[in-house]
């Protein structure tokens, strides 16, 4: 099995705990309990490549369970107003982090995203308030209740054999490219997604749709499903209003070109990078 940055800390998400006050109390109450603070889309870090953890009486705010490691949980809590330290990114420093760590941070992003998100009901509009240590939110006047929700997307490297297809987008540097990729649409499988992205953003048909692996990215809230395709036929037509550009690599191209400077690939902690690397040893 794959597994990318970002996903499968061990920790126990401990879902049997989070409607248990009790139990929840005694967890925030443990001398050893570790809270995470995040302000999406940033991480709070100490000094070295680990997160800072505090100590649950020293915030404000709703803690959001993340999960329970012999007995000990790990929380995590938005700063939504300003808190002095280092802020950075997981995109920046999530391929640094041990993956325990950079999967709870992960997490702990994801979920205060969605919290921010849906802070009044979709279905009448009225104040929202958190209960199941961060997994619920219910509406306080017609008592819905909403769920995280992800948003999937399929990301795909595309080869014709010795090649393969990589994209840019307007706003990146003009060196970066990147697999395509895109959201799925309601009413479509993940194979379909893959098939109908490829030809709305270049004109080629695929084929031979294959998983490969899957990776969290709360940027804000998408779960990247990866996988490789085989082109049907290799004429490029370029849709601008999606991409700058795209091209056909040989892996002698990109191994050169990455290796001079003239092409900058996504940085580790994605899995884009990981399919094309994947793709580089095959």
């Amino acid at each position: 099995m794959i597994t990318n940055h970002l996903a499968s800390s061990g920790v126990d998400r401990a879902a049997h705990l989070r409607r248990s006050e009790p139990d929840l109390a005694a967890l925030r109450a443990h001398p050893d309990a570790r809270v995470l603070v995040v302000r999406p889309p940033y991480v709070l870090m100490a000094e070295g490549p680990a997160a800072l953890a505090v100590t649950a009486d020293t915030v404000s705010g709703d803690l959001l369970l993340l999960g329970v490691d012999d007995g000990v949980a790990t929380f995590a809590v938005d700063a939504i107003d300003e808190v002095a330290g280092r802020w950075v990114t997981l995109m920046e420093v999530g391929a640094a982090l041990d993956r325990r760590e950079a999967s709870l941070l992960a997490q702990a992003v994801g979920l205060a995203n969605w919290h921010r998100r849906h802070r009044f009901c979709g279905v009448c509009g009225a104040d929202t308030v958190m209960g199941e240590a961060g997994y619920l939110r219910t509406c306080t006047s017609c008592g819905a209740q909403h769920f995280p929700r992800l948003d999937p997307a399929v990301i795909m490297l595309v080869a014709d054999g010795e090649r393969c297809l990589l994209g840019r987008q307007a706003a990146w540097p003009p060196t970066m490219y990147s697999a395509l990729a895109g959201f799925v649409e309601p009413g479509e499988s993940l194979e379909d997604a893959v098939a109908r992205e490829v030809f709305e953003e270049v004109g080629v048909r695929v084929t031979d749709v294959r998983y490969h692996s899957s990776q969290p990215w709360p940027f804000p809230s998408s779960l990247m499903l990866g996988f490789n395709a085989v082109a049907h036929d290799t004429t490029l037509t370029v849709d601008h209003s999606e991409l700058a550009d795209a091209r056909w690599f040989s892996r002698t191209d990109v191994s050169t070109a990455v290796a001079d400077g003239s092409l900058m690939l996504p940085g580790p902690v994605s899995i884009a990078r990981q399919l094309v690397e994947s793709w580089l040893r095959t």
